[in-house]
């Protein structure tokens, strides 16, 4: 029986293997294993006849120093609506993305970052991270085509509430496609006469 030679591969994927087992190295690896997705992977839009629509409604939700507020969906404002968690690697991995977005869009756009975790885990999270997008704890149920068991998930809704982008999984929301949308939901139709 021949002996194989143990390859340089080899040494490699018995390495990844066992960092993979080390819990401290697990959540970094799969992190950079997502920022790669996030690299090439932009956000599928809708074609105009597959897009929901959801009753325009107020989502109650509880910021990250406690206050109870009260934001509008598909009520006259583009809403960017994500599922997410501090301890999710695909999130960790969007999340940059998210806040690059977030800083050119923040002031025009409903951004919402909903998430069920502690807002001291939050809070400290986002400091470190150096993060200010708008995190959320819901205190209401979502209409029932905004629920979603997996994390990340994301919506952009237009002014009347159709879902334009719905996204499971990390991706690139600052790509050229979500800007070039967005652009196209926050001009204002003209009237035709």
């Amino acid at each position: 029986m021949k002996k194989r030679k143990i390859s340089i591969s080899d040494i490699i994927f018995i390495i990844f293997i066992a960092l993979l087992i080390i819990p401290q190295t697990r959540q970094p690896i799969q992190v950079a294993v997502n920022k790669l997705k996030v690299a090439v992977w932009s956000p599928g839009l809708f074609d105009t006849e597959n897009q929901e629509q959801i009753r325009p409604f107020q989502y109650t939700v509880r910021d990250m120093t406690g206050a109870s507020k009260t934001i509008p969906i598909g009520q006259g404002k583009v809403t960017f609506l994500s599922y997410w968690a501090t301890w999710c690697a695909p999130c960790i991995a969007e999340l940059p993305e998210i806040q690059k977005l977030y800083m050119d869009y923040g002031d025009k756009v409903n951004f919402i970052l909903l998430t069920q975790e502690d807002t001291h885990v939050v809070q400290e999270f986002l400091i470190k991270k150096g993060y200010d997008v708008p995190a959320y704890n819901p205190t209401t149920k979502a209409p029932e085509k905004l629920q979603e068991n997996s994390i990340p998930t994301t919506y952009i809704i237009d002014t009347q509430g159709k879902i334009v982008i719905r996204e499971t999984g990390a991706a690139d929301w600052n790509s050229k496609k979500v800007r070039d949308k967005l652009d196209v939901l926050l001009t204002p139709k003209r009237r035709e006469e």
